[in-house]
This record gives C-alpha cells, structure tokens and sequence, in this order.
C-alpha cells in the first residue's frame, strides 16, 4: 500500500464483529452496527508542539484499537475500505492477553 497518512493521523482497517451474540443468537447483517475497534495499518510521524518539537504516536502499525463510533474518514485505498482519523479519536489499544485475562 503506498499511502503515508500525515502527522498525527492514523488509518485504520475495521475488525469484524461477531456473528452471534454472546446468548448464541444470529445477528442479521441489517441489524449489525459498523464494529468500532480497528488494526492500525499505518501512522504518521505525530503531531508538532508549538516549538516544533514532534510529539510521538502512541500507537504504531499493527495495534488493534478501539475508536468512537463515529470516527475518522472512510476512504478506498487499493479496493479495500479504511478509516482514516486523528489519533486523538482513538479510546486505547487493545492488548492481546487482555481479554483472555478478563474471561
């Protein structure tokens, strides 16, 4: 993929949802909700203070985050459908033992 997002953004590819809820039900594809976590395919090199200083990207290529609903840009790069958002709309990373710790 040659795209580079810029400064403090981010593009991310959706993670899909499951297809049954936790009871075992069905969810049909008109009642599923875009999913808000992500893997991040790609980060700029970070935001800029005042003074010029860069201030680092918290997330890096490969974590997979959790978003707001409605965050960031959808764009089509390479047939595929991203998003593209600041790193500020991100809500965290989500770390692979974490839910195998919560279960």
């Amino acid at each position: 993929m040659a795209f580079k997002p810029l400064h403090d953004r981010v593009l991310v590819r959706r993670v899909e949802s499951d297809e049954k809820t936790a009871g075992g039900l069905i969810i049909p594809d008109s009642a599923k909700e875009k999913p808000a976590q992500g893997i991040v395919v790609a980060c700029g090199e970070g935001a800029r203070k005042d003074s010029g200083e860069l201030i680092a990207m918290a997330v890096a290529e490969g974590d997979k985050i959790l978003f707001g609903k409605w965050s960031g840009t959808e764009v089509t790069i390479d047939g595929e459908e991203l998003l593209i958002m600041k790193e500020s709309d991100i809500l965290g990373i989500i770390e692979a033992g974490a839910a195998a710790k919560a279960a």
